[in-house]
């Protein structure tokens, strides 16, 4: 029996061939268990719980952790076997490039995991759509470090390849100033939240609802119906006026009444304007004052508050206010004033 398991194959004793295949058939049997118990019970455990944590662990274990325990077990029992010395390094090769890949991945998958769920119940599920650029640099950078590590452990110089890359950086940025200052201004707004996607702005003489944030440019779309890509530098060096987040809305107007308007009536209109406006919903009265006297009229100036941020709210309720105005006004017999010149002619005797 000794001599059958001693008898050599390719440079391998059966024995060799025969500890390799069972550290295969282990592995592939351990990985069967763990496929039938543990990821049943996270996947159904997932479910009872409406929990995803779960659902993702089962996810990396059979995306990640058992496709790494194949190739371990299989490097694991050609340890045990020798193929030559330029095959076994081809060999120690492959194994290295498949693990750090299945390691990135599964760090690129926790990181992404992690901070969708944690921007998702802490910010809204907004910023975890919004996080996506965000993960994709993360994503390049692990991907960068990983191919250095890879590179480290095959026996390459990476301090040159680091310092070539250094020199090439500079050179990079200096070249795209422009796209990198666009690129950490995405972070401001992505953690400063000057704007956020649904929001409405005006800036530099422009105003829109915000459609899309990207790394570069941010899409607003125009009241007239185009759409404005706007780089992301622009937006956080110029001056911004937010108007979804305004709770409440000042508004000042004035009206003008005719010359011939008498004292009593002139001592009834804030009266008047007053009543008209507090009779509307959300609407906070401030003040009604006779204000100046202009070169054709009695000027008024009216004061009040809007509780909405809504502009179209906002025109509705001015519009009932002017139309009640009017009415009021006509039922006093009080004018409107509007642009008159009176000429005198004195007879010359």
């Amino acid at each position: 029996m000794n001599n059958f398991l001693e008898t050599k194959y390719w440079g391998n004793t059966i024995q060799d061939y025969l500890i390799a295949a069972v550290i295969i058939l282990v592995t592939i049997i351990t990985s069967h268990i763990i496929k039938k118990i543990v990821l049943t019970r996270l996947r159904k455990k997932s479910k009872e719980e409406h929990d995803n944590r779960y659902n993702f662990i089962a996810k990396s274990i059979n995306r990640f952790i058992l496709p790494a325990l194949y190739f371990g077990a299989f490097y694991f029992a050609l340890e045990f076997l020798s193929f030559g010395k330029s095959t076994n390094k081809i060999i120690e090769i492959v194994y290295a490039v498949l693990l750090t890949f299945f390691i990135i991945r599964f760090l690129i998958a926790t990181l992404g995991y992690f901070l969708s769920k944690y921007f998702e119940e802490q910010r809204g599920e907004e910023d975890g759509r919004r996080l996506k650029p965000l993960i994709s640099f993360l994503n390049f950078l692990i991907w960068i470090i990983g191919l250095l590590f890879l590179l480290d452990n095959l026996g390459f110089q990476i301090t040159t390849v680091i310092a070539g890359l250094g020199i090439s950086g500079i050179a990079v940025a200096l070249a795209a100033q422009a796209i990198l200052g666009d690129l950490f201004s995405y972070f401001v707004i992505f953690f400063d939240r000057p704007v956020e996607i649904g929001d409405f702005i005006t800036f530099d003489g422009k105003s829109g609802t915000i459609e899309k944030i990207g790394i570069k440019s941010t899409h607003i779309r125009s009241l007239s119906g185009e759409q404005l890509i706007v780089s992301n530098s622009k937006l956080t060096s110029t001056i911004l006026h937010n108007y979804k987040r305004m709770e409440s809305r000042r508004i000042v107007f004035n009206l003008g009444v005719t010359y011939k308007t008498k004292t009593k009536q002139l001592k009834m209109i804030p009266g008047v304007i007053k009543k008209i406006i507090e009779k509307q919903e959300l609407t906070k009265f401030d003040r009604a004052h006779f204000q100046n006297y202009g070169d054709s009229s009695l000027n008024f100036e009216i004061v009040y508050f809007m509780l909405s941020a809504d502009y179209l709210q906002y025109m509705d309720t001015q519009e009932k206010i002017n139309l009640e105005i009017y009415e009021q006004f006509e039922k006093l017999g009080i004018e409107f004033a509007y642009p008159t010149q009176t000429l005198y002619v004195s007879k010359q005797k």
